[in-house]
């Protein structure tokens, strides 16, 4: 699909790719399909003219926009191998990455680069650090340079070079690890493309009609389809006035961005996607009251995305334990392992853990199981509590909580000082909601619950980390306990 998407560019299309703001009431092109198609050819050009070529790794950290997106199509038509560098995880973690990517060339943008000088409040600002690379590799910037940014790499003048048509590693995606072991997730050049059709099938981008959404697995498939492509805005109000500008097609929010914008009164269009975290049938069934014609939630991993999907009408009506993930998707293979973890395989699962050997089959770290071809999840692995003799997998039972008028709710346990837990449920209201109603509605399925019923239940924000905005399970439990 990369292949093809940068095949279809041509350099007189004036047709929209990446949309901007609104301007004299009506949303501008960031960049047309020409413009992607003259910055494709020309990082393409300039990075062979560095004579990087098949199998080579660069190092990425460029924020999202036209150029991060030229960027990643150029090192594809090359066949090179891009190691995906996070500007927020810190120089202590980068560096640790970068040495085991080893990369070639680093390519950053002015920002990520700013950490010494008059632009290191820059950078605090927007939360962006990258080490000093000099030792590991050679680094140029992307874009407008700032002081002390090193060399510009600008876009080449002439014909694009000869793309590479092989297989082999496309992306480098870290997820994990510690500064002493990282751990990042390869995708072959296979494996990119089957998970990037099976997402053009399920969210199925009509030409011309914009997409909003800020995933490379996400804009990829929408370009491919020949619609325009908008990243979501920062702010939720702003993010109400995008999506009232736009009406797209089709959107993919992460669930905190769904509810910050419910929260800010948006109204949707078309068809919602939401993943990353977990997504409730409640946080669904709002998206959809919200004007949405369908709200889709998708289970899907780094090492094999998308894996599942359902949709809000059927999340909704299922009453069985556990968190129904949806239908696996064309190709996906799920099966159960040891201690009931779930096990994932399929043409868009990943090929290895860099450094490690090819595997077939991917251990989610998710309780699960599969009936008729459906995903039902009971929570992390790791998230176990155990109660006396009970073991307690929350995710079988935070799918109850959200009863209408929750926000998020998580169950955690808080130790109780002889070796056992107690099992606390921590449960947002939604914005403006009675606390007394909450409780009263939330009678119900704690009553259901048996032997894994909660002994306490606290009204609180509930914790979040990470890039996605997951709950943050220990932060809660702290929290509990602090209580």
């Amino acid at each position: 699909m990369l292949g093809d998407l940068i095949a279809g560019l041509r350099e007189d299309d004036p047709r929209p790719a990446v949309l901007g703001a609104r301007r004299g009431g009506r949303t501008v092109a960031r960049a047309t399909r020409g413009d992607l198609h003259r910055l494709t050819t020309g990082y393409a050009a300039a990075l062979h003219a560095r004579g990087l070529a098949a199998g080579a790794t660069v190092g990425v950290a460029v924020r999202p926009g036209p150029r991060s997106l030229a960027v990643l199509l150029a090192a594809y038509h090359l066949g090179l191998r891009v190691a995906v560098l996070d500007p927020t995880a810190g120089p202590d973690v980068l560096l640790a990455r970068l040495a085991l990517a080893r990369p070639e060339l680093v390519l950053a943008d002015a920002a990520a680069q700013a950490v010494a000088g008059w632009a290191a409040p820059l950078a605090r600002r927007a939360h962006l650090a990258l080490p000093d690379l000099a030792a590991l590799a050679p680094a140029v910037t992307i874009g407008r340079r700032l002081p002390g940014s090193a060399p510009a790499l600008a876009p080449a003048p002439g014909p694009r070079p000869r793309g590479f048509d092989g297989d082999g590693d496309a992306v480098v995606v870290f997820t994990s690890g510690t500064t002493s072991r990282p751990r990042a997730v390869v995708h072959t050049r296979a494996s990119l493309t089957a998970g990037m059709r099976t997402v053009h099938d399920l969210v199925r981008p009509e030409p011309g009609r914009p997409v909003l959404g800020g995933t490379f697995f996400v804009l990829v498939p929408s370009l491919a389809g020949g619609a325009p492509v908008a990243l979501p805005a920062g702010r939720p109000a702003a993010l109400v006035r995008q999506a009232a500008g736009l009406a797209p097609q089709a959107t993919y929010l992460t669930p905190p961005q769904l509810r910050a914008a419910l929260a800010a009164g948006i109204r949707f269009t078309g068809r919602v996607y939401s993943g990353s975290a977990p997504v409730s049938a409640e946080l669904l069934s709002r998206v959809r009251r919200a004007g949405a014609d369908e709200a889709w939630g998708v289970y899907a991993l780094t090492e094999v995305f998308p894996a599942a999907a359902v949709e809000a009408t059927a999340k909704a009506a299922h009453t069985g334990g556990g968190d129904l993930a949806g239908d696996l998707l064309p190709g996906v293979r799920a099966r159960t392992g040891e201690g009931g973890q779930l096990l994932l395989a399929g043409p868009n699962a990943a090929d290895r853990y860099l450094g490690e050997e090819p595997h077939e089959w991917i251990a989610t770290g998710d309780v699960g199981r599969v009936e008729d071809g459906r995903v039902v999840l009971g929570g992390r692995c790791k998230d176990m509590i155990l109660r006396g003799a009970e073991n307690i997998y929350p995710g079988l039972y935070e799918p109850a909580l959200h009863v209408p008028g929750v926000e998020l709710a998580v169950i955690v346990g808080v130790p109780a000082g002889d070796g056992d837990e107690r099992v606390v449920a921590v449960v947002q209201p939604v914005a403006g909601a009675s606390p007394d109603a909450v409780r009263a509605a939330l009678r119900a399925p704690l009553a259901r619950m048996g032997a894994a019923r909660p002994d306490a239940v606290m009204l609180a924000d509930v914790p979040l980390a990470g890039r996605s905005r997951k709950p943050d399970r220990a932060a809660a439990a702290r929290l509990a306990a602090a209580a």
